[in-house]
């Protein structure tokens, strides 16, 4: 494959202004309207429902919504005829008969109550703590995984990079007020891997650049080992794009929001693994020598 001689890293002064503004957006939208966390977060009601023919869930979104019940999640459970309703409505011993009438439509479906529940936000609250926690734990690991690898400047450099992606996904649900679930975590979770193994990748070529480019400059260094990684970088990314895609498109609502975060992180992870974490190594002034394990003392021999 021939290798392009795009000047990435002439581009970085604009690139770094335009992360930094992406990420101050960001962290204001978190800071003043905060997430819009779903049912799994928050806690409300659950109510499991059978029809007698397989319905259309559009329908059921539309009927609720019109008969007052707010932030309504409709999925399929266990098979087409049954179907889970959680909504944000607070519980009460007849809310399950409540819905089973609205969805009757007046008789005009047949449809019987399965069972009808409240999800606690005691449970809620234990989820958003543990879910946090994980993503602190992966960076955690992480750090100490590249500075074992490689050297703790390329340890600084991934770690911000995918602090770089996770706040500018969160960023994007909390400014767009799209519902954060459990989903949205996971796909969060699966952006930092996908973002760390891009980042490992540049990272490892311009360690062995290091040793075989003795005498170029770590400027040009850098903007040479993009350019031979970016071939492998952009297939990666299109075919993992592609299957996402289709998956936003046709997945259907259960997993709508959980593609959305997995499309945006990976086009974000893509950018950082080329231009933020590359651009950081850069400005921490990474050299050869940074590279070179330390010489071992040599035992002195005390005899006389």
């Amino acid at each position: 494959m021939k290798v392009t001689q795009i000047p990435f890293m002439a581009m970085r002064k604009i690139v770094a202004v335009l992360s930094l503004t992406l990420i101050l957006i960001s962290l204001g939208s978190l800071v003043t309207k905060g997430l819009q966390f779903g049912l799994d977060f928050t806690g409300g009601t659950l109510v499991e429902v059978s029809y007698q023919e397989a319905p259309k869930l559009d329908d059921i979104r539309e009927l609720l919504a019109v008969n007052g019940y707010s932030d309504v999640v409709v999925q399929n459970f266990g098979s087409p005829t049954d179907v889970v309703v959680r909504m944000a409505n607070a519980y009460t011993p007849t809310l399950g008969d409540e819905v089973l009438s609205t969805l009757q439509d007046r008789g005009a479906v047949s449809v019987s109550l399965q069972r009808s529940e409240f999800v606690g936000a005691q449970v809620g609250e234990e989820l958003r703590e543990q879910g946090g926690m994980g993503m602190l734990l992966a960076l955690a690991i992480v750090m100490i995984y590249v500075a074992v690898r490689f050297q703790f400047k390329f340890s600084v450099a991934s770690v911000a990079a995918l602090a770089h992606d996770v706040i500018i996904t969160l960023g994007f649900f909390s400014l767009f007020e799209i519902e954060f679930d459990l989903t949205v975590l996971a796909a969060l979770l699966a952006v930092v891997g996908y973002s760390l193994n891009d980042t490992i990748v540049v990272c490892d070529r311009i360690r062995e650049n290091f040793r075989v480019m003795r005498d170029t400059s770590p400027y040009d260094l850098i903007n040479e080992s993009i350019n031979q990684t970016l071939g492998r970088t952009l297939i990666t990314s299109l075919t993992t794009l592609f299957v996402l895609i289709v998956l936003f498109v046709a997945g259907g609502e259960a997993i709508h929001n959980f593609s959305m975060a997995l499309l945006l992180g990976i086009v974000i992870g893509t950018y950082s693994s080329i231009f933020v974490a590359a651009n950081l190594l850069l400005a921490l002034d990474v050299t050869r020598e940074d590279l070179i394990p330390a010489p071992k003392e040599e035992l002195e021999d005390d005899l006389p």
